[in-house]
């Protein structure tokens, strides 16, 4: 029996992972993962901890060679691992294990939208650069709340990327690299169309800069976040972004189209200057609402710029504008506060009733949009206050207050 609420590693671990002192309950989910795992696999199982993700500013700019700010979170989907031979196993507790082939890493769509294509990209992109590959079972849990919007997908991806890394490879992976083979399971192995936001957000860890002007080699600067006096929290408002890909793919797809009619196959490649010269014989070959995310993606690029210099001058009443103004364009230009022609818009109330209380300083919506989750940053004396009106509406079972976390996906030493 595992016992780990006087570990001193331990206790050090959750202040670094969950910035927490209640080390009791992050000690039960440990010693009752790592319970059920060696019953079945044997003792001598290793942790590995993947977080969640939040959005800071750079709606759906990622995908078009833009620029985001992004940031680990303290909720995590963490695995107890022991090697395996010849096969990956994974039990998640709830769920129907996952069992992949080392031997078969093709392309299998009838995997899309399931956990067998996330597992078996990841490995794919270890074995098409020249990385070591090997099996292991594993037994998972998670507090990343699924299809809300804060990439329990991308959690769980980058999580088998860390894994491979540390039993097979010594640890030598950055974790850009890591979040490639993230994006590879996504992308072309899970079938939705994505950037390299949420993958780079959890490997990384921390606030993060990140310019996709290249995306073999983007730019990564890592601001400290110095907003000590400000809580934050999310709110999954209701729905599941799950079943949108169509609806998430389009806002990538009409940003594309408006490129390619001028010339290049990315927005970032198209000059500000020239798209707005062209809007005349673009309504000839793209719809408005293309035009509008275009808008939508050039105002999100500066906006990102000036929130990170905002941070790093702890610039709070800069910053918390540029976030105002980024939900705002996400609503009425990207298009994605809520799912075409439904009545159904809890991204839209979410964000209302948020900016009703006193101390709220900001809230949009976060990630892929249509349904899920809004992002709120309140001044620490309100936040009670927040939470009440908030579980009014959507259940106390629905708003979680987090916290940055500085350490991205990672394997647990105790």
């Amino acid at each position: 029996m595992l016992s780990l609420q006087n570990n001193q590693k331990f206790i050090e671990a959750c202040k670094l992972l969950y910035n927490t002192q209640d080390i009791q309950y992050q000690a039960k989910r440990y010693e009752n993962l790592y319970d059920l795992h060696t019953k079945k696999y044997g003792n001598g199982g290793k942790f590995f901890s993947s977080p969640g993700r939040i959005e800071l500013l750079g709606n759906h700019t990622d995908h078009n060679n833009g620029k985001v700010l992004c940031a680990s979170i303290s909720v995590d989907t963490l695995a107890c691992v022991t090697p395996y031979d010849g096969k990956i196993i994974i039990d998640s507790i709830g769920y129907p294990p996952v069992e992949i082939d080392l031997n078969d890493l093709e392309i299998h769509k009838e995997d899309f939208g399931k956990s067998e294509g996330m597992v078996r990209g990841t490995v794919a992109y270890f074995k098409q650069n020249g990385y070591k590959i090997g099996g292991f079972a594993a037994t998972t849990t998670s507090d990343v709340f699924k299809g809300a919007g804060v990439s329990s997908s991308a959690a769980f991806e980058v999580l088998v990327a860390e894994i491979l890394n540390q039993l097979f490879n010594d640890g030598k992976l950055d974790a850009i690299t890591k979040a490639k083979a993230a994006h590879l399971a996504e992308s072309e192995y899970y079938g939705k169309p994505c950037g390299l936001l949420d993958q780079s957000a959890i490997a990384i860890g921390g606030v993060s800069y990140i310019d996709f002007k290249s995306t073999t080699n983007p730019k990564v600067e890592q601001i400290k976040w110095g907003l000590d006096d400000v809580a934050i929290a999310i709110t999954n408002t209701g729905g599941d972004h799950a079943n949108l890909t169509d609806q998430y793919a389009a806002i990538r797809e009409e940003m594309e189209a408006v490129a390619k009619c001028l010339g290049a196959k990315k927005l970032r490649k198209v000059k500000e200057e020239k798209f707005y010269d062209s809007i005349k014989e673009l309504r000839e070959k793209v719809s408005d609402r293309a035009i509008e995310r275009a808008i939508h993606y050039y105002n999100e690029n500066k906006r990102v710029d000036v929130a990170a210099k905002a941070l790093k001058k702890n610039n709070a009443k800069k910053y918390f504008a540029m976030v105002n103004e980024s939900g705002q364009s996400s609503q009425l230009l990207l298009q994605n506060a809520y799912a075409n022609g439904s009545t159904s818009q809890p991204i839209v109330l979410g964000v209302t009733l948020a900016k009703r209380v006193d101390g709220v300083l900001a809230s949009r919506l976060m990630g892929g949009g249509f349904a899920g989750c809004t992002l709120s940053f309140i001044k620490k004396d309100a936040l009670k206050d927040f939470d009440e009106q908030m579980y009014k509406v959507f259940g106390k079972e629905n708003v979680y207050n987090i916290s940055v976390r500085n350490v991205g996906t990672c394997k647990v030493d105790l």
